[in-house]
């Protein structure tokens, strides 16, 4: 057992470095395997609508399930509707963090998506079919320049190569060939402009960067560290908490006495990280116990905080529904 949860921790820290890249090479070959399993255009005027479900739909999908996955989501979320200082509640200043909070949320989730629309533009399956149904009629004249009249009446049908006596099958592979290179092209162009976006998105987010990148690198280990111990430690306080209520109930007992932190600990070190020049902390558990006589009093608000650089962002996204919390 021990054995099997070296590998499993060895897994998941893999799975942490790789992140969404292996999330994307997982795309390429779901796309691969629907384009060669599933898909099936109907050469119909149903052509346009079932082939922009199938590369859009999953994208859409992918998409949702980003949010649901993503830390930042449930941080963001959770008791955000009934808490007074919450994102909709009375402290509006708290407003702007949370819109960006919930923007980078947004580009994080944006990755597997536009990795299944890139990949399916490469392929070009989905764009054919749709495109051989697009009821355009400037796009079909300008498909069929220089082709049998017949063409553009008996596009939708080409996907499934169903000829006529004037459109050969030669005719009918050289409009594909364009269609299918019209989609190439804009894969290749949507794949350079993220490419490119990713670049200056980073690289403006790192000379922005309040420390330097040894303490960066320590910033990242310090919360897998803490998110470790945080998940082992929780489920140590769990079973005790649990095994002292099941022998008072059983052995009809009083309790012995067995302190948890409150609901408004619990509370403060959930709270969206955010940074202080002055002050040095790693995590908003950090930043607890840090404060010392200040634990009782709110920590939500101190002089100074201001919204944490994007270089440090990875902060709140790590994911504490791992923990045990």
């Amino acid at each position: 057992m021990d054995k099997f949860r070296s590998v499993l921790n060895l897994s998941m820290q893999q799975q942490k470095t790789l992140g969404m890249g292996m999330l994307a090479l997982l795309t390429v070959g779901g796309e691969h395997l629907f384009s060669v399993v599933v898909f099936q255009c109907p050469c119909s005027s149903w052509n346009f609508c079932y082939g922009m479900v199938f590369l859009l739909v999953p994208a859409l999908i992918f998409f949702v399930i980003g949010y649901l996955l993503s830390a930042r989501t449930w941080k963001l979320l959770t008791g955000c509707c009934v808490r007074s200082g919450g994102c909709f509640g009375r402290r509006r200043r708290n407003c702007p963090r949370c819109l960006y909070v919930f923007f980078l949320t947004t580009v994080e989730a944006s990755v597997v998506p536009f990795t299944w629309i890139s990949v399916a533009l490469l392929n070009g399956t989905y764009y054919e079919c749709a495109m051989t149904g697009f009821d355009s009629k400037f796009y079909r004249d300008s498909v069929c320049t220089g082709r049998p009249e017949e063409c553009v009446d008996n596009l939708s049908s080409f996907p499934c190569k169903r000829t006529t006596s004037s459109l050969t099958a030669p005719v009918i592979d050289d409009v594909l060939k364009h269609i299918r290179a019209q989609a190439q092209v804009l894969g290749w162009i949507l794949i350079a402009c993220i490419a490119t976006l990713a670049l200056l998105i980073t690289c403006i987010s790192r000379c922005r960067s309040p420390v330097s990148f040894a303490q960066l690198k320590f910033w990242g280990t310090y919360l897998e560290e803490e998110c470790r111990l945080l998940q082992s430690k929780s489920q140590q306080h769990a079973k005790q908490l649990a095994e002292r209520n099941i022998t008072s109930f059983f052995d009809f007992k009083e309790p012995e006495p067995f302190e948890t932190p409150t609901n408004k600990q619990w509370e403060q070190i959930s709270l969206l990280y955010s940074f202080n020049p002055k002050g040095q902390y790693y995590s908003m558990i950090h930043k607890y116990v840090e404060s010392g006589s200040q634990r009782n009093h709110s920590i939500r608000s101190v002089e100074g905080d201001v919204p944490p650089p994007s270089a440090l962002e990875f902060i709140d996204a790590v994911n504490v529904s791992s923990s045990g919390i």
